[in-house]
């Protein structure tokens, strides 16, 4: 992917000597695509100081991904410069300067692969000219290496910071002009880099937004309706006002959407704030505070009343038609066998390490915020809007996270922050809680599928019928609740259909990491499974043979531009092929209490196979021996400490949803703490083995698609162990349980 059309750098003397290059392209709306480039200012991404070090600005949010790491060093490689004296700081908020500057979506790769390099390209460019200037002779005899310009034969040498006045003195190059490093001359990308917080983060240094300390901050918690859309009869607030540390106790009336599908940001929820001395304080008066709520209509829902209500919805016509070509119905009627399965799965937390939060002060008409957003402008945005601030009045830093998971691009929190600060007139960290976090999250939809597929006299698969039911109008579905067209195996088998129906959801809902796919790789590829066990064939011969057929062209997408490609069934293939090669899939062993099982997706533009080897013990305890991971992210693995590590993350994560759950009773989440919300225990982490798959595709991320192929791996695995099949989700739902 590539989003620069047209690129040029521009420079500017700095204080203290030395030049600053930064990137200009055409205006770049903050769309989640690529395609509208940035107008970005000067002295955005390179300073060169005169005692040699390099400062790079890191754009990014960081959340645990890397990328504060890795995006510096495709700058750095092509600016060839010494990795041991660049120095990374991250950036403020300011997408007219820097571009894109949110974390989500697998995008900070392929979005700064290009540009990116070619900024320290460029850079390269201008010292080569300064130290031929310089030296009186061609550039074309000038080299570099590691923050030095050489000319050989001459025995010369000048490292950056010498030229760096006599840069900022030089007009610069368009970016298309400029040479990007043949791979096979890489010295920084591919190399294995330690995270520049590394350091920091393990002698427990201030990085992160529970860190924040601005001079005079008060700190907040917010209690909020046990019941999302409830809103504050009254309370105790005089009572709670003379706890020790309590300033101020404030009741927030809420300005949550009342459509009947919520949006993205449906806004702050009603609840009653206490502003203290110290969050402890604050924390602690809460238990005192009393409040009589009004309910609202959500108070109507379950759990056991959505999953009444699917059940209904998936015998009945449905609502939407997603995608459908062939005749389902006559390949069903004629094949040899046919198999229907419903598949089940949860609501889910983000269980975030760090809880929601954001430090906001607004003085004389300013507000200046520093969060932990993966989505920072679109949170500026709602800041704006919300308390009829001018933009460009809000200054926004952005703070390392400690874990997003999608959860941070939601922006309640840094809304209440803001609230909180313009209401006191004072400096405000705003804390949840973890009970909070999990009571109040914006949660992975739950949902309900149904599927029939036919085989033929061979085994093969000739038709595939799909339904989903999950949450909204009929119309208009909550948030990553809905089903894309592009989900495989659509256009890959000879009759295929795919439908959804809505039912009504008075709850926030949002992004997981993994989006939907999360979801609907568990469904496919363990309904895939059903169907290769009901031929008497291979689960992975299956799915090669699917692979191969002739893919139905997919129609537009409603918007233009929308919808990332097409699975690429090549890419797809050779990661199943090398992780059965890797696992030794074909020599498996059959015994009772212990298989493999295997899976394999298309997800944010990366491909991922998996395969888990499990022992399930007499009461259907599961411990995860093994598992190993093949991927194809394109020609190059930028920084492979950071891969690896970031697809442990995601395995890990995966196995951690299933034994996860949110559910509800009288509109009530029901879980409180991560006790009821578990995640993987170190003891019961596998060895993991990573393998890559290098093609001739422009780098793309890591971020999702490692978690969506384990939990079908594990399922199927689960199966080949036991012959009892999973389809309902947490595993204590179908008997099973974590060793």
């Amino acid at each position: 992917m590539h989003i620069s059309r047209r690129s040029f750098l521009q420079m500017t003397a700095l204080a203290g000597g030395g030049f600053a290059l930064g990137l200009y392209e055409r205006p770049w709306a903050r769309a989640q695509g690529p395609g509208r480039p940035p107008d970005l200012k000067p002295s955005a991404f390179i300073h060169i100081a005169g005692d040699d070090t390099v400062t790079i600005m890191a754009r990014g949010p960081e959340i645990g991904q890397g990328i504060r790491t890795m995006l510096p060093m495709l700058i750095a490689e092509e600016l060839d410069a010494d990795w041991s004296m660049v120095r990374v700081e991250q950036a403020d908020l300011d997408e007219a300067k820097y571009g894109p500057q949110f974390a989500g979506g697998s995008l900070s790769t392929p979005f700064g692969w290009d540009p990116l390099r070619r900024i320290g390209a460029a850079g390269r460019q201008m010292l080569i000219a300064a130290a031929a200037q310089q030296w009186s002779v061609p550039e074309t005899e000038c080299s570099t290496e590691a923050g030095c310009v050489v000319h050989a034969s001459l025995g010369k040498k000048a490292k950056y910071g010498e030229l760096a006045d006599r840069v900022s003195a030089m007009t610069p190059p368009p970016l298309s002009k400029v040479k990007l490093k043949d791979p096979k001359d890489y010295r920084i990308i591919g190399k294995a880099k330690a995270g520049v917080d590394n350091r920091a983060i393990v002698t427990g240094k201030p990085l992160f937004g529970i860190d924040v300390e601005v001079p005079g901050m008060l700190h907040a918690v917010i209690q909020k309706c046990p019941v999302y859309g409830g809103k504050v009869k009254s309370a105790n607030i005089e009572q709670v006002k003379k706890l020790p540390g309590v300033r101020h106790v404030l009741v927030i009336d809420g300005t949550l959407s009342t459509a009947t599908v919520l949006p993205d940001e449906p806004g702050m929820e009603a609840g009653v704030a206490i502003v203290a001395d110290r969050w402890w304080q604050a924390q602690s008066a809460r238990k005192a505070l009393k409040v009589d709520w009004d309910l609202g209509s959500g108070a109507t829902q379950s759990t056991d009343g959505f999953a009444k209500r699917a059940a209904s919805m998936l015998k009945q016509p449905p609502a939407n038609t997603v995608r459908t070509y062939g005749d389902v119905d006559a390949a069903l009627k004629g094949a040899s066998k046919v198999i229907e399965a419903d598949y089940t799965y949860p609501f889910l937390a983000h269980n975030t390490l760090e809880p929601m939060g954001t430090t906001a002060s607004f003085k004389d008409g300013k507000m200046e915020m520093w969060t932990t957003s993966q989505t920072p402008g679109e949170g500026r945005d709602l800041v704006a809007k919300a308390l009829d601030i001018d933009e460009k009045d809000i200054t926004v830093h952005m703070i390392r996270a400690g874990g997003g998971f999608g959860r941070r691009l939601m922006n309640d929190y840094m809304v209440e922050a803001a609230w909180l600060s313009q209401k006191t007139g004072a400096p405000v960290k705003l804390l949840w809680a973890r009970e909070d976090d999990i009571a109040h999250d914006a949660y992975r939809p739950g949902g309900f599928m149904n599927l029939k597929a036919g085989l033929d006299a061979q085994g093969k698969v000739v038709a595939w019928r799909q339904h989903l039911a999950t949450f909204g109008d009929g119309k208009k579905f909550s948030t990553a609740a809905d089903v894309g067209p592009e989900e495989f195996p659509s256009g890959y088998v000879p009759a295929y259909s795919l439908f959804q129906s809505g039912m009504p959801l008075r709850l926030h809902t949002g992004w997981l990491r993994a989006p939907g796919v999360n979801a609907y790789c568990w469904v496919g590829q363990s309904f895939l499974d059903e169907l290769a066990a009901a031929a008497g064939r291979d689960p992975l011969e299956l799915q090669l043979e699917i692979l191969s057929n002739t893919p139905v062209p997919m129609p537009p997408p409603k918007q233009p531009g929308g919808g990332d490609p097409p699975v690429n069934p090549e890419r797809l293939k050779g990661v199943l092929q090398l992780v059965a090669e890797k696992s030794g899939w074909s020599q498996r062993k059959r015994e009772k209490g212990r298989g493999m099982g295997i899976a394999g997706y298309y997800c944010h533009l990366g491909y991922f196979a998996e395969v888990a080897d499990v022992s399930v013990d007499a009461q259907n305890r599961v411990a995860v021996n093994q598992v190993w991971a093949a991927g194809d992210v394109g020609s190059t693995i930028i920084n492979p400490r950071a891969a690896e590590n970031i697809c442990y993350g995601g395995i890990i994560e995966g196995l951690s949803h299933m034994g996860q759950e949110i559910t509800l009773v009288d509109g009530r989440v029901q879980q409180t703490n991560l006790h009821q919300s578990p995640m993987f225990r170190m003891r019961q982490v596998p060895k993991i083995e990573i393998f890559w798959r290098t093609t001739e595709n422009s780098p793309t991320g890591l971020g999702e698609p490692t978690l969506p192929p384990v939990i079908p791996a594990v399922t199927n695995a689960i199966f080949a162990a036991t012959g009892k099949r999973i389809r309902t989700l947490p595993l204590a739902k179908s008997g099973f349980s974590w060793a």
